[in-house]
């Protein structure tokens, strides 16, 4: 990588007297015209140290781009970096000082601001920079940084210029530096090039040692805005007991009861009232560099959430205390007046969140008092084709939460629940009741054209506390789908269980509804499919959006950095994948997740939630992440080397899983183009020391309360690398996205995905079920999240759903510099390449006539998601490299 060094010096030429008298009269003039002996000097400093200075660029963004002084007039932030502000420091990486560390240079400042630099983004500034250097120093491969400004900023990157033999050499930093007193160790950054350890040149290893130390930190004390350190703890911030004993929630994590992955330790505290829980504070800390503050993306996100949590939610709920606001909708009209009319909201309300970041532009008034939401995406063409069977089994496989359905093997569908706990559990449903289009039960079993959407394990050992809640009522469900020779799905039967009242041993309660197109018989049938729906949201919510994506992948981004040196390749390959994780886990458990936060108030297990994600985990397995695994897990795939992607779908037009494959199959092309090129050999994986320390960390720690199942690949081979590399993408671009950017076009209508159920179907004789039969809508409405949960569910999610305009997608780079292996940018050029080839595929499917069915239904959404592009906004489609909302 490195070659020597060479710095062409001014050629020394003897005087003679010719010269002599030449060099006198020429000082002697300029000393005689400016006066001075400094000119003199200066002019003699620069002639003779010329050849031994680099020119460097650093570019970098101030915290704030216009300071004010305390009597009010402004500063040019820019200038409080020149003087003696910052200093950098280079480090040979090929010349070793007595103690076998790269020999390192003097400090070097900042020396003006360099206005002609075309590639600087918004709000980047650049300075040139001349570092003193000569041949004896080597090639520089890393710098120290230290600035002695109070306020912090931005270091985005460094070049050197015009180095002999090497040309440019890049440092990508991308890191927030502080005062230089805070840290304890000077703050280090290496160029852009990749080496396995064993490959570092050795002046540069114990750095390389050293800077993955201060990331560790000891483990103990609460960590600080400015700490860089990465380490584990166990979700134990998510209750408030010390404020109501209303607010405690179990410690998830660390037991076999509660297990859980772990998240980034803030060191802070417990609270009074119970000592496993750790106090909350207004601020959640996250290693600094996690909190990419100069980002659009990440001010939406935090500004948003935490204004809606602590302005917008308190704001409704004073509207409709005051009766100001009718707290229900009274007919779908209502609900459609979201987006077309506006809801009206007292005035002091609407002067309380309009003027808020980010909400100004979530709501929409006229400043009438009116508050109006984008029209979601579901009812841009019918407003009534949600309620059809046909879009209801759609959305099972093209939906927001398209990765639960599975195949019918047997039947009647059985539990896993443990009997001896709760009783027997077993499906209600008879064959002799279903219609399967003239196939016999047997039949379409043999087909395989039977699927289920089965949520009762999920939820039957929570319905009895569930439905003891306020304002609670709901069912453990099973929906059974036939597969129609047109290769669409239809729902033929729902079954709602509830424990029995004399005891969870006792067998379920039962009743089986069945599709109904007139009558009261269908207003029951359209119910059963809310109840349905309301699990399945849930579900998707707290399960596959929250735990199989955000919390699951935070152990590997803080692993990650703990063990594997930004040098290291898989660090280079894996880190645009983990880009502000961490960050909104945090600001999750401050506004979303925790006690009486926004998931509590609007979903249906309230107190549970987090809580049932817990149970779910106990059978998370990593492997099964694999989009194929998962496929032939659920019994909707099975194995076919002659397929393109290896393996048949039993529904032909699945679109998440089609569309899927085909974005797996080109990360998985990437992947395996990239990691050969750092290793060889399957010894060449067991020997690097980074690699196992991080991987051993990730399970053993991360996931420590499933260390012990045998899934686990063992990183032993270049195939364990590529595979757990490969998953660990997967999960944090398209997977996240499949389950994310949907939300707001789906279920921004409240009636397609309602959150939450009031009550339990009606029985005869009763007013309610006579209200089913006189006013089928109204029945509806009071059955499902009444208005307040959902203008703070739609505000949510419609942030949520958002991409912002500095969103980095898959294939894309934020830096394209951000390695100098050119094998390796031919190899990202590549995958680049194919998923534009992929999208272009993508939209020939779904201008498929033959495959309208499931890619567009009767709602007439073409799915999207797994376009890989997105322009900035509600889309709809695009695929960010990492779980950045």
């Amino acid at each position: 990588m490195y070659g020597e060094l060479q710095i062409y010096q001014c050629k020394r030429i003897p005087f003679q007297v010719t010269g002599f008298f030449f060099f006198f009269f020429f000082f002697f003039f300029i000393f005689s015209f400016c006066q001075t002996k400094i000119v003199v000097l200066v002019a003699l400093a620069k002639m003779f140290s010329a050849g031994h200075k680099i020119k460097g660029t650093v570019v970098l963004m101030p915290k704030n781009e216009l300071e004010v002084n305390p009597d009010g007039s402004a500063v040019d932030n820019l200038n409080a970096f020149l003087g003696r502000s910052v200093s950098l420091q280079l480090i040979s990486a090929t010349k070793a000082d007595a103690h076998g560390k790269g020999k390192v240079g003097k400090d070097t400042f900042l020396e003006g601001i360099n206005t002609s630099l075309p590639t600087l983004g918004a709000g980047e500034s650049a300075f040139n920079i001349h570092f003193e250097w000569d041949g004896s120093m080597g090639i520089p491969g890393a710098f120290y940084i230290k600035n002695y400004m109070q306020v912090e900023f931005f270091l985005k990157s460094l070049t050197l210029e015009a180095i002999s033999n090497q040309g440019t050499i890049r440092f990508v930093c991308n890191s927030w530096v502080y005062n230089t007193k805070l840290y304890k160790s000077v703050r280090i950054f290496f160029a852009n090039h990749t080496y396995v350890p064993s490959e570092t040149p050795a002046p540069l290893v114990e750095y390389r040692e050293e800077e993955l130390k201060s990331l560790r930190g000891n483990g103990t004390g609460e960590r600080k805005e400015y700490d860089r350190i990465y380490d584990y703890d166990v979700y134990n911030d998510l209750g408030n007991p010390d404020k109501s004993e209303k607010l405690a929630r179990p410690v998830l994590g660390g037991s076999s009861t509660f297990p859980y992955p772990r998240r980034g330790r803030t060191g802070r505290g417990p609270t009074v009232t119970d000592p496993n829980t750790e106090k909350q504070g207004e601020v959640f800390y996250v290693p600094r560099d996690e909190n990419l503050g100069h980002l659009k993306s990440k001010d939406a996100l935090e500004i948003g959430t935490k204004s809606l949590s602590q302005i917008v939610q308190p704001a409704f709920e004073s509207a409709f205390d005051l009766k100001s606001t009718p707290i229900e909708f009274h007919s779908f009209q209502d609900v459609h007046d979201l987006y077309e009319g506006g809801i009206k909201l007292p005035r002091d309300v609407i002067s309380t969140i309009i003027p808020l970041p980010v909400i100004k532009e979530l709501y929409r008034t006229d400043g009438q008092h009116i508050l109006k939401f984008p029209q979601p995406h579901v009812v841009q063409v019918s407003q009534s084709a949600w309620m059809t069977d046909e879009e209801f089994a759609r959305e099972m496989i093209a939906g927001v939460n398209p990765c639960v359905i599975r195949g019918l093997e047997e039947f009647p569908p059985k539990s896993n629940l443990d009997p001896a706990i709760y009783g027997d559990q077993s499906s209600k449903i008879t064959a002799d009741s279903l219609d399967l289009d003239g196939y016999t039960m047997d039949e379409a079993l043999g087909s395989r054209r039977l699927f289920m959407l089965d949520y009762h394990d999920i939820f039957m050992p929570y319905v009895r506390q569930i439905n003891q809640l306020n304002s609670a009522k709901t069912y453990a469900t099973r929906t059974i789908l036939f597969l129609r020779e047109d290769g669409t799905l239809k729902p033929v039967a729902i079954e709602l269980s509830l424990p029995h009242s004399a005891g969870d041993l006792s067998a379920a309660v039962s009743q089986v509804v069945l599709p109904a197109k007139e009558g009261v018989e269908s207003t029951i049938w359209l119910l059963a499919k809310a109840y349905v729906i309301v699990n399945d949201s849930c579900y998707h919510q707290l399960m596959s959006h929250w735990l199989n994506t955000h919390a699951a992948m935070e152990p590997f981004v803080i692993a990650t950095h703990r063990h594997l040196s930004v040098l290291h390749p898989i660090y280079k390959l894996l880190t645009p994948h983990y880009r502000n994780n961490m960050n909104i886990n945090a600001l999750a458990r401050q506004s979303l997740i925790n006690a009486n936060g926004i998931i509590e108030t609007t979903f249906l297990p309230s107190k549970y939630s987090v809580e049932m994600s817990s149970a779910v985990y106990k059978n998370w397995v990593f492997t099964d992440q694999a989009l194929p695994a998962d496929l032939i897990k659920r019994g909707v795939a099975i194995k076919d080397p002659s397929t393109p992607h290896g393996v048949r779908l039993l529904i032909e037009d699945y679109p998440y899983a089609a569309d899927g494959l085909e974005i797996w199959a080109a990360i998985k092309t990437w992947v395996q183009e990239y990691v050969p090129l750092y290793y060889a050999r399957d010894d060449d994986v067991k020997n690097d020391s980074e690699l196992q320390h991080w991987w051993k960390e990730a399970v053993e720690k991360g996931h420590g309360d499933l260390k012990d199942k045998p899934w686990w690949p063992k990183l032993q081979t270049l195939e364990d690398l590529v595979e757990v590399c490969l998953i660990i993408i997967w999960i944090a671009s398209a997977l996240h996205a499949a389950v994310n950017f949907g939300q707001y076009p789906y279920g921004g209508l409240i009636m397609n995905r309602p959150t939450a159920s009031r009550r339990l179907l009606p029985e005869k004789g009763t007013p309610e079920y006579e209200e089913m039969i006189n006013n089928h809508e109204k029945a509806y409405l009071r059955t499902i999240t009444s208005k307040l949960p959902t203008l703070i569910s739609l505000s949510v999610i419609e942030i949520l759903s958002t991409h912002a305009s500095d969103e980095v997608y898959l294939g894309q780079r934020d830096n394209p510099h951000w390695t100098s292996d050119s094998k390796a940018l031919q190899a990202f050029q590549k995958f680049g390449n194919k998923l534009k080839e992929i999208e272009e595929k993508l939209v020939r499917r779904n201008n498929d006539p033959s495959l309208q069915g499931n890619r567009l239904g009767p709602v007439q959404l073409p799915y999207t998601l797994l376009y890989p592009s997105s322009e900035e906004g509600l889309t709809f489609r695009g695929i960010p490299n990492s779980i950045s909302i």
